[in-house]
């Protein structure tokens, strides 16, 4: 471990959460997870409605997708998915979608914003912006949104919180970012020190990925490069990461310096998980799964 992390360690709010039952038996119901998408069933529940709960979107294509029992009384989930800034899986972030939805009882917005390299940084982050926006505008409350976003969806939540807070427009309840990449120099030391253990997630990969994705935008400025930005201020954060991942000290470095600008952040680093280990939420039957959504579920609801 780094001195890096040991310092974050001794002043985050910060929870290890241990590998059920052991970390190679849970490192290898991941890795099946992760084996299996290609050939799994994406089938949505019977309970599962895509029927739009509000007309409009900011022009960005979405998808709306409520569990049984859910209700935009209770507020909504705005889904910002991963996938290196270059791709996406409808079926998979539907199904994730009705997973969020059925724990928090709200509807889940799935937000399906341009990709790079066609469309490049900031089209990416604006169309994100433009549906947090409309449902500003369409009567949903902030104090009654919350984002859930993973990988580099997470990078875009971030740094939407740094681009709102600049405007002055009123930000959301809650963010929860898992796996995010905040620092877009690639300057962490996990980077290289676990890529060996993170499933082809190494400095190769992600200097192409950020690379097309910025285009010509500098990775050390915000709102693109969260980590760069003023973090005061911020709606309360839960951060959640691998203690396996190369993105560990993004999530750790970004968690010390939120905290250290008065911003409100819990960490939850999972032992011995790798990148995109969040996938296990749609496994009911997986321990590690379980917990992240518990969690979640707990925390949607104090927000």
């Amino acid at each position: 471990m780094s001195e890096e992390q040991l310092i974050v360690l001794c002043t985050m709010d910060i929870t290890r959460i241990p590998a059920e039952p052991d970390a190679t038996t849970a490192v290898g119901a991941v890795m099946a997870e992760l084996a299996g998408l290609g050939s799994r069933s994406f089938a949505l529940p019977a309970d599962a409605d895509l029927s739009p709960v509000l007309p409009e979107s900011g022009g960005v294509p979405t998808v709306w997708v409520t569990a049984g029992g859910a209700s935009v009384e209770q507020g909504v989930v705005l889904y910002v998915h991963g996938g290196g800034f270059e791709h996406r899986m409808p079926e998979l972030m539907n199904l994730t979608a009705h997973r969020i939805s059925q724990a928090t009882a709200r509807p889940t917005l799935v937000v399906h914003y341009r990709l790079a390299p066609a469309d490049p940084y900031p089209a990416p982050l604006d169309d994100v912006l433009a549906v947090y926006r409309s449902l500003l505008d369409q009567g949903v409350p902030a104090a009654k949104i919350v984002i859930f976003s993973e990988s580099s969806g997470a990078t875009l939540s971030l740094s939407a919180l740094l681009a709102l807070k600049e405007s002055g427009t009123a930000l959301p309840a809650a963010v929860i970012a898992n796996s995010a990449i905040t620092d877009l120099t690639l300057s962490s030391r996990s980077i290289d020190d676990n890529a060996a253990h993170d499933s082809g997630v190494d400095r190769t990969m992600l200097t192409r990925l950020i690379g097309q994705y910025l285009a010509d935008a500098r990775p050390d400025l915000p709102p693109q490069s969260p980590i760069h930005g003023a973090l005061d201020g911020l709606p309360p954060l839960l951060l959640t990461v691998g203690a396996a991942e190369a993105l560990l000290d993004d999530t750790l470095r970004f968690a010390q310096e939120a905290s250290a600008a008065g911003s409100k952040v819990s960490v939850e680093v999972y032992e011995a998980m790798p990148h995109v280990f969040q996938l296990t939420i749609l496994s009911e039957r997986n321990p590690t799964g379980r917990r992240l959504l518990r969690g979640l579920t707990r925390w949607v609801a104090d927000s």
